[in-house]
């Protein structure tokens, strides 16, 4: 696997269709289960909005933020595939309104 070139950062917003501290909270869950400990992963977090930041430049049109740091492209171009990875979206994919993505090289 290539350690050359750029890391990848996949920056992933949820919307939810019914946004309820447990809905957020079961996300939450759920990209612990079948999105962290995929090879190649140097930094991984799920979380939910935080509320006490609201200042005019805060984005707060989501209710999950998962955030996830790839060694290389190859190794994202892996996780994409990757069985688990599917497992997720086919399973929480009914309770998203909105899905932003958001990836950069760095």
């Amino acid at each position: 696997m290539s350690t050359t070139g750029p890391q990848v950062v996949h920056n992933v917003f949820f919307t939810l269709h019914e946004s309820s501290p447990a809905n957020r909270q079961k996300l939450v869950d759920a990209c612990h289960k079948y999105l962290s400990g995929h090879p190649g992963v140097v930094y991984f977090s799920a979380g939910i909005l935080c509320d006490s930041l609201a200042r005019p430049v805060n984005d707060r049109e989501f209710d999950v933020g998962l955030h996830v740091v790839f060694r290389s492209m190859a190794d994202h171009d892996t996780y994409q595939q990757d069985p688990r990875h599917l497992k997720f979206i086919e399973e929480n994919k009914p309770t998203w309104k909105k899905v932003r993505v958001f990836d950069s090289e760095v």
